[in-house]
């Protein structure tokens, strides 16, 4: 086998390893959620390691990126796991000065090194609980600017308006980079005509996209893993989110992590040719949009509330908010008759008791719903 055929098929196992790693962490995960009574986070943890399973599977067949891609997002993983690693250490460091401190009573010197940032968040994850079972309203619209994630997969496809897609600009800078240091890169990744797009290249577009998910997963997952098995101080994720926790991610995942996961299923079925790009835009932008609107509206305005099965409590304004958007996405995405499917599968996934996460539900089943409806009435993608 050609050297560089070798180095690529490294990179690409490398890359399946990861899926498959996460998989069994998720599945230690989601037992350790489900005997600790949290049912909710267990199954969607477990939800999420299948997801990984297949995803794995998939990457060792066909394979997600093309090299040198593959060999990028593996060094990418590396990186955001020493970030992680380093975070933990000066963590664990300072916590273990602060127990010093406190053990010598320098009660003085301890006061003004708490007034660090550092200090106050370990005191606050230390001492207090940090899961809540119900978040401030501000706490909560910070959590779903989140949700915001489907916008930015948006321009990193399409661009918008005089923006062109991300992902191309990206391309053309990485192209014109490793021209300009060719003698590198040809000694890391190989003849540079090998590479495998070329400027203004579509190809590129539909890849790098799958890239910009896949290592936004690996950032948080990564922060995610470490909360769990090590606790929540630890987590830089965490740190940079303000620390909103609630009970549901207690032994768990947390809704980035379902959510992106979601976000990559359904982009592999269209890279696959198995759905619609707009089928795709239009299911995980539902499920951004919708579930934020159903959220903040509910909590702000929401004054006929409804106890679900689950124990959960919703508005009935949330519930009007969360589907009259999730329409109008349909409509402007796969037209006004399809739109009906997508704001009926985000009604019945977030108004039915559920023991999973809505946040991985509807991206994947918003999506499959929208062209299982195409499949059977045959009509166009659009408006009618």
């Amino acid at each position: 086998m050609e050297y560089w055929a070798l180095v690529e098929s490294l990179y690409n196992t490398t890359l399946s390893l990861f899926f498959f790693v996460l998989m069994s962490l998720m599945y230690y995960i989601g037992i350790k959620g489900y005997r600790a009574k949290n049912k909710y986070g267990g199954i969607s943890s477990i939800l999420c390691g299948i997801c990984f399973l297949i995803f794995g599977y998939y990457n060792s067949v066909i394979g997600f990126l093309a090299f040198p891609y593959n060999g990028f997002m593996v060094w990418w993983i590396g990186m955001t796991l020493l970030v992680n690693l380093l975070f933990t250490t000066i963590i664990r460091m300072d916590i273990n000065k602060m127990k010093r401190e406190e053990k010598n009573e320098f009660k003085k010197e301890s006061k003004n090194k708490e007034k660090t940032i550092l200090r106050r968040y370990i005191r606050r994850m230390t001492r207090e609980n940090p899961y809540r079972e119900v978040i401030p309203f501000k706490m909560e619209l910070i959590r779903k600017s989140f949700h915001l994630s489907g916008l930015l997969i948006f321009l990193a496809f399409f661009g918008f308006m005089t923006i062109p897609p991300i992902t191309l600009l990206v391309n053309d800078s990485v192209i014109t980079f490793i021209h300009q240091i060719e003698p590198s890169y040809n000694l890391l990744w190989g003849d540079i005509a090998d590479f495998p797009y070329g400027f203004g290249d579509f190809r590129a577009v539909v890849e790098i996209t799958m890239f910009a998910l896949i290592a936004a997963l690996a950032f948080t997952i990564a922060s995610d893993i470490i909360r769990i098995v090590w606790g929540p101080e630890y987590s830089f994720f965490n740190f940079l989110s303000k620390s909103m926790l609630r009970n549901k991610e207690k032994n768990a995942a947390g809704p980035q992590i379902y959510i992106i996961t979601g976000f990559i299923f359904s982009y592999m079925l269209y890279m696959a040719g198995l759905i619609h790009i707009f089928v795709f835009f239009a299911g995980i932008l539902i499920a951004c949009l919708s579930d934020a609107s159903a959220a903040l509206i509910g909590r702000r305005f929401g004054k006929h509330k409804i106890t679900l099965r689950n124990k959960d409590v919703k508005s009935v304004e949330g519930f009007i908010a969360g589907v009259a958007v999730a329409y109008i996405i349909g409509f402007i995405f796969v037209g006004p008759i399809y739109a009906i499917m997508g704001a009926l599968v985000f009604f019945l996934i977030d108004y039915l008791p559920s023991v999973t996460a809505d946040n991985i539900l509807n991206p994947i089943f918003i999506p499959i719903g929208l062209q299982l409806m195409i499949f059977l009435f045959g009509l166009p993608v659009g408006w009618l």
